[in-house]
């Protein structure tokens, strides 16, 4: 990755904003409405810092200024001086998605976003507070971490009955949650690697990949492999894939 993609609580805290004119409206604009409240200049306890100046030496001196007081800086069309670069964002609250190109292309988020827009529907902020508002009924009835796991994905798979693509599956989840649930079975998929660079995986292993509970490896597989895999992935290092998998689904990259 260029940048740690990070979403940042705001909400009733400082936020230095220097400059005037469209572009520093449009900051104060996604600072409103994250529930920042904008300053200024430099006060005890701010947050984060946007520039928003036309000439470049001013620019790069108040942000200077702002850093050395510890703060993170946008600088508005400078990449070269930012600290964190502001995403293009599709808003379906609580559910926020970011689509950020280090400051390359503007353009480009924006295309990107626009298409994202397109394809998720409007109540998936309804799903994801359903799903909030079901966390104790959902470990009262799986109470192991990895089961619970296990039951969610399957229903939030693709045309599942709480796919995040179908705009009434909220209106769904006390259904699902009283009705029989069943888990994955225990699956063992083997990936066949070709090359070490992970831009060449195949549609197939990226998605395995992406939904495996457990990886299975030898040592010399490249971390740059590894690291497409879901992040709560259990990884094994191991000579040969497991005999008896357990429970979801298992990968085995050979290599």
């Amino acid at each position: 990755m260029e940048q740690l993609p990070l979403f940042l609580n705001l909400r009733g805290r400082t936020v230095v904003l220097v400059g005037e004119g469209e572009a520093a409206d449009a900051k104060a604009r996604l600072i409103a409405r994250a529930g920042g409240r904008i300053v200024p200049a430099w006060e005890e306890g701010a947050a984060i810092a946007f520039v928003a100046l036309d000439d470049d030496a001013e620019a790069r001196a108040a942000a200077q200024a702002l850093r050395a007081h510890g703060l993170l800086v946008n600088v508005v069309d400078r990449p070269d001086l930012c600290d964190f670069t502001t995403p293009a964002i599709v808003d379906r609250a609580p559910v926020t998605i970011a689509i950020g190109t280090g400051g390359a292309s503007a353009g480009l988020a924006k295309a990107v976003r626009q298409r994202i827009e397109a394809l998720l529907p409007p109540r998936l902020g309804a799903l994801a507070s359903a799903l909030h508002a079901a966390r104790d009924a959902m470990k009262a009835r799986w109470p192991a971490a990895a089961d619970r796991r296990r039951v969610i994905d399957a229903a939030l798979a693709s045309g599942a009955v709480l796919d995040p693509l179908d705009n009434d599956a909220a209106d769904k989840l006390e259904i699902w949650l009283a009705g029989d649930a069943p888990t994955r079975p225990s699956r063992l998929e083997t990936i066949h690697l070709t090359s070490p660079d992970p831009d060449e995986l195949t549609l197939r292993a990226a998605r395995l990949l992406g939904e495996a509970d457990h990886i299975y490896h030898p040592a010399a597989i490249p971390a740059a492999i590894l690291d497409r895999a879901r992040a709560d992935a259990v990884r094994h290092v191991a000579d040969a894939p497991p005999s008896a998998p357990p429970p979801g689904l298992s990968v085995w990259l050979a290599s």
